[in-house]
């Protein structure tokens, strides 16, 4: 069960009481999405990736109990995920790894696949994108990408330009000097 709900956090970018309280009627295979009636956010719905719906798909359902994630007690929701973590992380050497950090790793890795912030920022829930850049942590590797294919793009242009093309190549060209 613990497993399942850390690879479901994972898959997802969901905040962990999301996750640990959802509940089948939630989940909508035909849409591939999780319509949370209550959130920290409030209602919202998360979509999800073929990894995340395969999971759900192969979870079993304990009959009369609403849980993705049951209880150990009749008709509740599982709440051991944080001693099962503590242990694998023990394990693992992850000592410094809490489970809210999937939300970050999910963010960061969008971002730096190249999405942007309000796309990352809608598959977490977030309304400012401000919010999603303080969970988006850009790897060096990346942003050294993207700054060099920016600064290729530039050099180009200006080696075009000075070859005797016409300022058309770079349209900002007019309002600011060359170097």
């Amino acid at each position: 069960m613990a497993i399942a709900a850390i690879r479901l956090l994972l898959f997802s970018g969901c905040r962990k009481s999301e996750i640990l309280t959802l509940r089948w009627n939630e989940v909508d295979f035909e849409t591939g999405s999780l319509n949370l009636a209550d959130s920290k956010t409030g209602q919202k719905v998360v979509l999800l990736g073929a990894p995340a719906l395969e999971l759900l798909a192969s979870h079993p359902r304990l009959k009369d109990n609403p849980y993705v994630f049951p209880g150990t007690i009749k008709g509740s929701h599982f709440v051991g995920l944080a001693k099962v973590w503590k242990r694998i992380r023990k394990r693992a050497g992850l000592d410094d790894v809490r489970l809210h950090d999937f939300r970050h790793t999910f963010a960061g890795i969008g971002v730096s696949a190249g999405m942007g912030l309000p796309i990352v920022g809608k598959l977490l829930g977030h309304r400012d994108p401000k919010t999603t850049a303080r969970y988006a942590h850009v790897a060096d590797d990346p942003a050294r990408t993207a700054a060099n294919r920016i600064a290729g793009t530039i050099a180009a242009a200006m080696n075009k330009n000075n070859k005797g093309r016409s300022a058309e190549v770079m349209p900002f060209a007019m309002s600011a000097p060359w170097w």
